[in-house]
């Protein structure tokens, strides 16, 4: 297929270089805007993107830009891989730019103060924008080196999701589609969390079967807050929720899993993060997250057990003693229970 205009990728990090690539791949256009003109060059003249795929050869149909107003001026589809933290004040000046396009938002976390998923701060910047998600287990290098990977677009304009899949889909990346936009955006964003909880088991040494038990009740956690919040329980249990969950929770290749190895391995949370090089967006979501699970009253015993370690000074041992002493319910919450009356 031929799209008639270039398709926008905003974000030089390594989920957005993957994707540019993908595009690219498959016969389009693409034009990669980044704010470090440094980078944007190393592109242009090595066609790698040293700093956070390095090794990975960018493909000629990957043009690397730093001019941001003429960029979306050119393009229709915008794959939005900003950092959380860099979203409204890179986007806002651009609003009237961003009105009736497509915007999908690779970003997974949640707004501090506001509690506001990146694609809901879409929404507030570009009103008559069109907005979708896109998520699931997908780590950029495998993405890159053409590992088998499967994703979920997600929104309610169902022509955004089939011009997504046209796009993206090819000979090893599968894209599926979910109406449900909050539970698909949510599960990618609170997966970071149980992820820095997952690295640190394994730098303990904790066997399988704890390290099974942490993944499980990471996922009931995050379903029940999710559906507290509004989102489709069921969509938890596709690639957007277990699937991402897994391999967040299992692979040293992420980035969340990596600062909780090193926290495992006593490193300071400045100095895990200085570490790794990268946003981390667990640690950012981990302290709206608590705040929010108080608020509207969900038991979250992982996510109150993770901020009592990196900010109340206990332990993981602590952490998962508590949890061992908790009142065992229901193993899925959202299964009638009335069969065992």
């Amino acid at each position: 297929m031929t799209e008639q205009r270039p398709i926008a990728v905003l974000g030089g990090g390594s989920f957005g270089t993957a994707v540019a690539n993908l595009l690219a791949e498959n016969g389009l256009q693409v034009r990669q805007w980044m704010r470090d003109p440094e980078q944007a060059e190393a592109i242009r003249v090595n066609r790698e993107n040293p700093r956070y795929l390095k090794g990975i050869k960018i493909l000629p149909g990957v043009e690397a830009v730093t001019d941001l107003q003429a960029t979306l001026e050119a393009c229709d589809l915008c794959f939005v891989a900003l950092p959380s933290s860099a979203l409204r004040s890179v986007l806002v000046p651009h609003a009237e730019r961003l009105s009736g396009k497509l915007l999908v938002s690779l970003t997974k976390g949640i707004e501090a103060h506001t509690f506001k998923l990146m694609s809901e701060i879409l929404e507030e910047i570009a009103p008559q924008a069109r907005i979708g998600v896109l998520s699931g287990p997908n780590l950029a290098r495998e993405i890159a080196e053409h590992a088998l990977t499967a994703t979920v677009v997600a929104s309610e304009d169902e022509e955004l999701c089939q011009r997504v899949q046209e796009a993206l889909h090819g000979r090893t990346f599968r894209v599926y589609a979910s109406a449900d936009r909050f539970g698909v955006e949510l599960g990618g964003a609170l997966k970071n969390v149980y992820a820095i909880i997952a690295g640190m088991a394994v730098a303990l040494g904790m066997g399988e079967n704890t390290k099974s038990m942490l993944i499980t009740r990471a996922l009931a956690e995050m379903t029940r807050f999710a559906v507290n919040q509004g989102a489709n329980p069921m969509t938890f249990l596709g690639l957007a929720g277990v699937g991402d969950l897994i391999v967040t929770c299992s692979s040293p290749k992420s980035r969340n899993y990596q600062v909780g190895f090193a926290l495992g391995q006593g490193l300071s949370l400045e100095d895990a993060v200085t570490r790794l090089g990268e946003v981390a967006e667990g640690v950012n979501t981990l302290k709206v997250l608590k705040a929010k699970a108080q608020e509207v009253g969900v038991y979250m015993p992982l996510v109150a057990g993770l901020h009592a370690i990196l900010f109340e000074g206990r332990t993981l041992n602590q952490v998962i003693e508590l949890l061992m002493r908790g009142e065992p319910k229901t193993d899925v919450d959202f299964i009638s229970t009335s069969g065992f009356n």
